[in-house]
């Protein structure tokens, strides 16, 4: 599921389109008429170049040297009615006003010139993220799963939230995590990450030694500069086939969160988070897994913090434990869809201060867990 809007069209809704187009040629009639009929020492004719400078906000240079056309002729009418096309006064206001369609006209076609090529970098930049951020399938061996990912905001399609899921011999890996950024640089950073954890998931034997393996990559190779700059907060999960556990180590990311499939939800709190990833220098201490029942029915919900940051007008955090503990029951899919809508309802404006990834993962009540064959699915 992605929820982002498309990017490689840009487009204005018509019907608000003919209502802005509306606007200038209203003026230029309101002022043809009232210059016309108003006494002979009124003159409205410096009033028409509201009208292509009001179009070229808005509307291409076409339309724009169109409306300055027709308010230099509502000129040219006003001219020879009052007076003559020689006189003075009004021969200054024509050329003033052809100055001025030129002017902004020209000013329409460098916005329309800069629209076009934002679009342009904005759809190459969706789609060097959708190349890093794969979707996952909505099997992966015996268990269930749902994704998404939310832009902060249409001008911010890109940024360095993850996540990932492996097949190994005898389970499922998966990891989602958030790097510190936003823009290619934090993509870039993204995709070392999860080229780490697909190079490394079904060969490290232990969650601990896939962690290890993440933090030298990290380490490594992280763009940013100074130490401690730069870094990637994780959680890395591993679901066994045949038993209603997983196992987890978290890289000072949030919780994941459990829902029951008899009610509730519980949090995954990790008696000792490691450290991020790319910290693990400024910290001594080696890398544990923790184990947690996750039984058939249960649903597990992997997040970034763009989902606990999220605000409402009155600055109130989004309490997303408390919400999804009543959406227990719900397919992986239709939880995710559930917990979108509401968190963009939450949000001031319907947009979140950062971007938000979610993972929702089911183990099928009654179905017994069988190791699938070793392989890498996508983020």
């Amino acid at each position: 599921m992605d929820l982002r809007p498309p990017l490689t069209r840009h487009h204005r809704s018509p019907q608000l389109s003919h209502a802005q187009l509306v606007a200038p040629f209203a003026l230029i009639a309101v002022v043809t008429v009232v210059d016309i009929l108003a006494p002979p020492e009124v003159h409205l004719g410096p009033f028409l170049a509201a009208a292509p400078a009001m179009t070229a906000s808005f509307a291409g240079p076409r339309m724009t040297a169109f409306v300055g056309l027709v308010a230099v002729l509502a000129q040219v009418i006003v001219s020879a009615t009052r007076t003559t096309l020689t006189d003075l006064n009004h021969t200054f206001q024509i050329i003033a006003l052809v100055m001025i369609s030129v002017f902004v006209t020209f000013f329409a076609h460098l916005r329309e010139v800069h629209e076009k090529e934002v679009v342009q970098l904005r759809t190459v930049a969706e789609t060097a993220q959708q190349v890093v951020l794969r979707p996952l399938r909505d099997r992966i061996g015996p268990l269930g799963v749902a994704s998404v990912y939310l832009a902060a905001a249409a001008e911010a399609q890109i940024g360095g939230d993850l996540y990932a899921a492996a097949r190994t011999a005898t389970g499922t890996r998966l990891i989602i995590g958030d790097v510190r950024g936003k823009g290619l640089e934090a993509v870039g950073d993204a995709a070392l990450v999860l080229g780490a954890f697909r190079a490394s998931a079904h060969q490290e034997a232990e969650l601990s030694g896939l962690v290890d393996y993440l933090e030298a990559a990290v380490s490594a190779d992280l763009d940013g500069g100074d130490e401690g700059e730069s870094f990637v907060t994780a959680a890395v999960l591993e679901i066994p086939d045949d038993e209603p556990v997983l196992r987890l180590v978290s890289c000072g990311h949030p919780p994941p969160l459990v829902l029951l499939r008899d009610g509730g939800a519980v949090g995954l709190d990790v008696a000792r988070s490691a450290p991020p990833l790319g910290l693990a220098g400024l910290v001594a201490g080696a890398v544990t897994a923790q184990t947690f029942a996750f039984g058939p029915g249960d649903v597990l919900l992997l997040y970034t913090d763009g989902v606990l940051e999220a605000r409402d007008r009155a600055g109130t955090f989004y309490p997303l434990a408390e919400r999804v503990a009543a959406w227990t029951g719900m397919r992986p899919q239709a939880l995710l869809d559930r917990l979108c809508e509401d968190l963009l309802a939450h949000a001031a404006g319907n947009r979140l201060d950062d971007d938000a990834a979610m993972v929702a993962v089911e183990r099928p009540a009654g179905l017994a867990g069988t190791a699938g064959a070793a392989g890498t699915t996508g983020t």
